[in-house]
């Protein structure tokens, strides 16, 4: 996009973000505010365990995560943001009444299909069975993406401005196998499960925003944990692939064909975001064996492709507090995006909001207060969650 905010974009970007990442309280004009876009994603953590549940907690007065949720939006208040792990229902009432109750203007939204909790009819887990009861681990293990109900962990979009959805693009029945260079480890699964194997545990999706006269693709997905596997690294591998299709989309691959048959990736000349919790850290956690470069990393580095490193105190203060895993690591913490389990894996950035390089990024940052920051007490310590265990990340840019 065109700046047309040469000086407030200087002002922005030397104060991005308060210290704990909160967007700052500003001198600009409404003009000069009026023409800033703001792009968010959240992991808000609000699977539950039976399909229907989360409406039910949507519809109960008091809900301390769900109050801690909404409160970090409000404080954020992003005009497009992006949810994972919102439970997926047809009707779409469960996320009207979380935008209703959220109150800031989201008119449009569109709540995702996933493959999370769908069965896929094959043995994927290598048990010998494909019939579990839905509600088991077992279950989880044989559907499409893992999920102990059909549409838990979904992904949805909300916008104060329009969502174009016949224009929206899904790919959640891409098969593994008919990705170029794929990483399937066909040892591990067999050729029944390898035919009916879809790459995208939750869905990949493109959906098309219209601000003002101007359409910004918003490019979603979340990709399975590089975990929770044996010595195949089925997921990891699977985690790889995922992330290696944003890059191939946003290439224009001709070879991608979404789920109504349309060929092609995206347009060279677009504008998009890619945005979710992909799962994968740059610097630390799980490195896929074989591989030269991370997929994420490879992602990061595509020239259509600009990281703004939105940051937060909060991050560097709980590596130091926690200590444990995070002493091992060599990324910077004050990018970290998780709170995860500091004897195993500790902080990591896994969520992103990844503008496309031909628009002008004027300010960034990731919600975590320090401990004695404002705003603290919506995200705590550590375990149990307050909240959710990631981190609301933000990026603006000039319209």
């Amino acid at each position: 996009m065109l700046s047309r905010l040469a000086a407030a974009s200087i002002l922005l970007l030397a104060a991005a973000c308060g210290p704990a990442g909160e967007p700052p309280e500003s001198n600009m004009s409404t003009e000069e505010a009026q023409s800033l876009l703001r792009v968010a994603t959240f992991n808000v953590s609000l699977y539950r365990d039976e399909g229907g549940a989360l409406l039910s907690d949507l519809q109960t007065d008091e809900n301390p995560q769900l109050e801690a949720v909404r409160a970090i939006i409000d404080r954020v208040d992003p005009q497009i943001l992006v949810l994972n792990e919102f439970d997926y229902e047809p009707s779409g009432e469960t996320l009207d009444l979380f935008a209703e109750q959220l109150g800031l203007g989201y008119d449009y939204r569109l709540s995702l299909p996933s493959n999370t909790g769908v069965p896929s009819g094959a043995d994927l887990d290598g048990d010998g069975r494909a019939d579990h009861p839905q509600g088991s681990r077992e279950y989880g293990n044989d559907a499409f993406g893992y999920g102990i109900h059909p549409g838990q962990y979904a992904i949805a979009i909300l916008s104060k401005y329009p969502i174009d959805e016949e224009a929206v693009r899904t790919f959640r029945t891409l098969r593994w196998k008919d990705v170029p260079n794929n990483l399937l480890p066909t040892e591990f699964y067999s050729e029944e499960a390898q035919e009916v194997f879809r790459l995208s545990s939750k869905t990949h999706a493109d959906v098309p925003v219209e601000v003002d006269g101007e359409t910004i693709h918003m490019i979603l997905a979340h990709p399975t944990p590089p975990g929770f596997d044996g010595p195949e690294d089925r997921n990891g591998r699977r985690n790889h692939d995922e992330i290696r299709l944003l890059t191939e989309y946003v290439g224009g691959a001709g070879w991608i064909v979404d789920d109504e048959g349309g060929v092609g990736g995206l347009s060279e000349d677009a504008k998009f975001f890619i945005a979710g919790d992909l799962n994968s850290d740059p610097a630390d956690g799980d490195q896929l064996e074989g591989t030269e470069q991370k997929a994420i990393s490879a992602l990061i580095a595509h020239p259509r492709v600009q990281d703004a490193l939105p940051a937060s105190s909060g991050g560097t203060a709980a590596s130091a507090n926690q200590g444990g895993a995070n002493e091992g690591q060599s990324g910077d913490p004050a990018y970290d995006t998780s709170d995860f389990s500091d004897r195993r894996v500790g902080n990591l950035r896994v969520d992103y909001v990844l503008p496309s390089s031909n628009l002008e990024v004027v300010g960034s940052g990731v919600f975590w207060p320090a401990p004695d920051e404002p705003g603290f007490e919506l995200v705590g310590p550590g375990y149990p969650p307050v909240s959710s265990d990631h981190r609301l990340v933000w990026v603006d840019v000039a319209l």
